[in-house]
């Protein structure tokens, strides 16, 4: 099953007012990347999101706040990858999400950790980072992907993650990735709310493409 996620904008909380209407709209991921913040500021700024809503969103920093606050999960930074408390802080996860973040398909290959998903990118220019140029062939992705979904044992889901925009999930979802996460195309929105509906709308205008052959 192909799945919709957001990423939070880095330096500002923009996207605080549009949270309750995105997550009514079936945004069952949220990672919250702010990287540069406080434990204090990021716990309140989990404060602020309804309790509800907390079991949705991923934290990619001070990951003992995913415990505290009932949050959905972690996602792993290069640094935290490396760091000699990793396997503690694994073992004390208690069931929630771990992701991590890869840059190229040797590594999407190569991986051994039984992540329950990895992003990979860019997959298209990036909305969010000026300067930010995909590094890859959307048909040598396909070609990849497909070789691993046919791979015995641990066969990791790849979310796609740079650029994506309504314009162009569709071909994500085609090209065999699990998912995709989006972010310059929402925040940079007048409107994020419309903006995640075409996404979703587009996405399974894929799906249904896919399976009747059209």
């Amino acid at each position: 099953m192909f799945s919709l996620l957001a990423i939070t904008p880095h330096d500002d909380t923009v996207e605080l007012p549009w949270l309750a209407q995105l997550f009514a709209d079936n945004l069952q991921r949220l990672h919250v990347r702010k990287p540069g913040w406080s434990r204090a500021e990021l716990a309140a700024y989990l404060q602020a999101i309804e309790p509800q809503y907390r079991p949705r969103l991923v934290l990619h920093s001070h990951y003992d706040l995913a415990h505290e606050y009932g949050l959905g999960g972690i996602h792993l930074t290069e640094t935290a990858r490396r760091a000699p408390s990793l396997a503690r802080l694994l073992r004390g996860l208690g069931g929630r999400s771990v992701s991590a973040s890869l840059h190229t398909l040797s590594d999407v290959q190569q991986h051994r950790r039984r992540y329950n998903y990895v992003t990979l990118s860019p997959i298209f220019n990036s909305i969010s980072k000026e300067h930010y140029p995909s590094g890859f062939d959307l048909a040598q992705v396909q070609t990849v992907l497909h070789k691993l979904a046919a791979r015995p044992g641990y066969r990791p889901q790849v979310v796609a993650l740079g650029g994506i925009a309504a314009a162009n999930v569709a071909h994500v979802r085609e090209a065999g990735f699990a998912g995709a996460a989006v972010l310059g195309s929402i925040w940079q929105s007048s409107d994020p709310g419309a903006t995640w509906r075409e996404l979703v709308a587009q996405a399974n205008a894929a799906s249904q493409s896919f399976h009747t052959g059209s």
